[in-house]
């Protein structure tokens, strides 16, 4: 990973704004979440635009001109529009539209770490030659019932990037990656309507099927069963344990999840990082929002062991293990 980037809307909507609508107040949120803000993009602000101002930060944190990039990777289930895709946008705005392949990923929450993987591996593909520029970012402000408590006080807007490219050094860099998909679950997290199945009419969006719905007991449930261990298993495929992590990268799904989580694998707070309190669940952007501000920290030295690790709708995971 040559550098990173990030941006949030200037936006700050409050847990009494988000929660009136709701029923909710500041308190309730907060007990329930640990989030005390988020961030919103404007009327006039798409994904595509937070995309590029995080993609434009991470290349100017490497070093790379996007004329450089031969591949654009962009995450988001909040899509500017259904065709093109996404990343077309950007590679145009960024100026990488001669040559450079841009395409979107649509993993919901873990769609960095899919996004991640595939630009990876098609770098790998071409002897490791040139640069991917890999982006998470959604704006799921646009999809929320305010009245549902359920999901309009956890997520906010945001965009996170990273540059990959050749390695710096034997053992640097991107060691392993993991993705797995649990569709027996896929009804815990979605938006039934809009699509080919249930296209959108007057009467679909008087019935709100435009909105995004989740089981927040389901998904839990997903989390608590599937995550420890498949982190575990992952991290002893290379001889290591939680305990050999010098930093963990997790989703922002919430904050008492979070909490859980971590104590589950014994990964304190000093080396899990955390976005949620002031942006909450951002999407796809949550792990490379979080990774941004973990690498401009200057808390991240080279060679430390740090672990990303991405789940959600789907219901999916990915965990990416990297070597600073």
């Amino acid at each position: 990973m040559l550098g990173t980037g990030s941006y949030v809307p200037a936006h700050v909507v409050s847990n009494d704004e988000v929660g009136a609508p709701a029923g909710v107040d500041h308190e309730w949120i907060f007990g329930k979440t640990g989030i005390r803000n988020r961030r919103w993009a404007k009327a006039d602000e798409a994904t595509s635009d937070l995309a590029v101002i995080a993609g434009r930060a991470a290349l100017e944190s490497a070093g790379i001109r996007a004329a450089q990039v031969s591949l654009i990777v962009v995450a988001t289930s909040t899509p500017d529009q259904p065709q093109p895709p996404t990343a077309a946008v950007v590679a145009g705005e960024l100026g990488a539209d001669h040559g450079t392949a841009a395409f979107d990923v649509n993993g919901v929450c873990t769609g960095f770490l899919f996004a991640l993987t595939t630009a990876q591996s098609m770098l790998a593909a071409t002897a490791g030659d040139g640069y991917a520029l890999v982006i998470g970012a959604d704006v799921y402000s646009r999809i929320l019932n305010p009245e549902d408590r359920r999901t309009t006080i956890l997520f906010g807007d945001g965009a996170g990037a990273v540059v990959i490219g050749p390695s710096a050094g034997a053992g640097r860099g991107v060691l392993s990656n993991r993705l797995a998909s649990y569709a027996a679950d896929r009804h815990l997290i979605e938006v039934p309507g809009g699509g080919s199945r249930i296209p959108a009419t007057p009467e679909t969006l008087a019935e709100g099927l435009q909105y995004f719905t989740m089981n927040g007991r389901g998904v839990r449930d997903f989390v608590a069963d599937n995550v420890p261990p498949a982190i575990r298993e992952f991290l002893a495929e290379q001889d290591l344990t939680p305990a050999d992590l010098d930093h963990f990268v997790p989703h922002q799904a919430n904050g008492r999840m979070l909490e859980s989580l971590s104590a589950e694998l014994g990964v304190g707070a000093g080396r899990t990082w955390t976005t949620y309190e002031e942006y909450g669940n951002t999407g796809s952007a949550s792990v490379p929002v979080t990774l941004d501000h973990a690498a401009r920290s200057g808390r991240l030295a080279a060679g430390d062991l740090v672990l990303l690790a991405g789940f959600g709708g789907g219901m999916a995971l990915g965990l990416s293990l990297i070597r600073w």
